[in-house]
């Protein structure tokens, strides 16, 4: 019986398990990396810079908009506040399952915690909810994810043209409809149907009238407040 003062103890038969429960994902993120990989040649970056951003910043969507703010003079401090809103989401996700990564050792914990992505988050979330720890596929699922978005970039770098435009193809949605099914396979309680409810609303309202990219920080801080007020009631035994 493991308990919340339990050491975590990383399983490598399930580490490899993970890896190819989020292969399939990991074809789309290839596809998204040469769009990346593109843009940032087309932005004056060499392929072995562009392979290298990826490699250590390993953020789709804060790389796109560091891309854009890219030229002869960059203007350094709005760039870092730009990459901090986008990713303000990491910081909510690590919270979300601050129960098992605080059982880890601190180097193994700040370790998996540098390939946490909304793909194997979203699979570890779904299964703490369902009584299941699973921090192995954020180690697992987040090496095969980092792998592919750095073989993207590389061949978006030398053979863009391939993949110029991926949101052309609908690729754009896989990620969103597998987040989606995620939240449809947890449980289905009251209280998460109105924090799904407030957070949607919240993130709605804030893509509408904030800055960009906020409206995702926005709805977790809207739905996570419906589950910090509304607690709820340990089972009787």
């Amino acid at each position: 019986m493991t308990t919340p003062d339990t050491p975590y103890q990383l399983q490598p038969a399930k580490i490899r398990a993970e890896v190819f429960h989020l292969l399939p994902i990991s074809l789309f993120v290839v596809a998204f990396g040469a769009a990346f990989g593109l843009a940032a040649v087309q932005a004056g970056l060499t392929p072995f810079e562009a392979a290298l951003m990826s490699a250590a910043v390993f953020a789709g969507a804060s790389q796109f908009a560091a891309i854009d703010m890219w030229g002869p003079e960059v203007a350094v401090l709005p760039m870092m506040l730009v990459v901090f809103a986008i990713n303000a989401r990491h910081l909510l996700m690590g919270a979300s399952l601050y129960p098992l990564f605080n059982r880890l050792p601190a180097k193994q914990r700040y370790g998996v915690l540098l390939v946490l992505t909304d793909a194997n988050w979203a699979v570890a979330a779904q299964d703490y909810q369902n009584g299941r720890h699973n921090l192995e596929v954020i180690l697992g699922g987040g090496l095969v994810l980092w792998l592919a978005w750095i073989i993207g970039t590389l061949l978006g770098a030398y053979f863009g043209g391939l993949i110029a435009d991926p949101k052309h193809l609908g690729m754009d949605m896989v990620l969103g409809c597998f987040l989606f099914a995620m939240a449809l396979g947890g449980k289905k309680t009251p209280r998460t149907l109105v924090a799904w409810v407030v957070g949607g609303s919240a993130a709605m309202m804030a893509y509408w009238w904030l800055p960009p990219h906020s409206h995702v920080v926005v709805g977790a801080l809207a739905g996570g407040c419906v589950g910090y007020c509304w607690l709820e009631k340990p089972a009787s035994s």
